[in-house]
């Protein structure tokens, strides 16, 4: 029976891991049509008989289903489920398995979510990356109980290289930007005070760089920003923030990031 022609409400992905790797492929394809919105829908750890039949009755108003299920029997209940609806399916994983398997001499496992295990370092690397680069300078204080760390200190404290270095290494990293006279979110004051890291800076270095920032945006003059009495005072704030929180404090201070990082994960403990 061939599938009947549909004009799609939905292309639906059933995977029985994550689904991301349909998605791209999806997506990708989809870029080809760029008049045409095709809404997408994934249905991810699908591992059990019902759970294929209700992706088909999802499916059954008119959707494309796509699949990338490696349990031969859970993709045999699928495609024989849309022939049976007259809905079109497409298979992106069955023929190259079975091609592999031909050729190897050797019958795949069939266990869904294999690749992300295998590869679990780099997935977590990115989800940190995405998480630091989202909470960066203070944004998202609703989600900061998720981060593994928060760093908090003046501008120019090297808070957001930190924390993309250490986000590289897996850990998801917020940073708090702290100037006088204006009141971080007061979720920091909810967290751990073990997740909570000040970093501090003699002033002197502070100057240097600010300096160095204002050159390369091209203002000049004096400033606030550069103005070496206020930059003891900030250095100050944050310090006196840190020890009335509870939180534990970090001299950056001529130290490469490297070392930081490494200070870091001693300090708090991070495995």
């Amino acid at each position: 029976m061939q599938p009947k022609p549909v004009n799609p409400t939905t292309i639906l992905i059933v995977s029985g891991g994550v689904g991301a790797s349909a998605e791209q492929l999806v997506h990708t394809v989809l870029a080809q049509f760029p008049q045409q919105r095709v809404p997408v829908t994934t249905l991810g750890n699908l591992r059990y008989p019902e759970q294929v039949d209700e992706a088909l009755q999802r499916a059954a108003s008119g959707a494309i289903l796509v699949h990338t299920l490696v349990d031969p029997a859970l993709r045999e209940q699928l495609e024989t489920g849309a022939a049976a609806l007259g809905l079109p399916a497409v298979d992106l994983m069955g023929a190259l398995l079975e091609t592999l398997a031909r050729s190897l001499g050797v019958e795949p496992l069939g266990q869904p979510g294999l690749y992300r295990k295998l590869n679990q370092d780099y997935y977590t690397r990115v989800a940190a990356i995405d998480f630091s680069m989202a909470h960066d300078d203070g944004k998202n204080p609703s989600t900061w109980h998720e981060a593994d760390l928060i760093l908090v200190g003046v501008s120019r404290s090297g808070k957001t290289p930190l924390s993309m270095y250490l986000a590289v290494l897996g850990w998801k990293v917020a940073n708090v930007p702290i100037v006088p006279g204006l009141e971080p979110a007061a979720e920091l004051y909810h967290l751990p005070r073990n997740r909570v890291l000040g970093l501090t800076i003699e002033p002197g270095q502070l100057l240097a760089f600010r300096r160095q920032r204002q050159e390369r945006l091209g203002t000049r003059g004096p400033s606030d920003y550069t103005n070496p009495e206020k930059l003891f005072a900030e250095v100050e704030h944050v310090r006196e923030l840190c020890q009335q929180a509870g939180f534990r404090l970090l001299d950056v201070t001529d130290k490469p990031i490297e070392s930081v990082a490494d200070e870091v994960i001693r300090v708090l403990g991070l495995p």
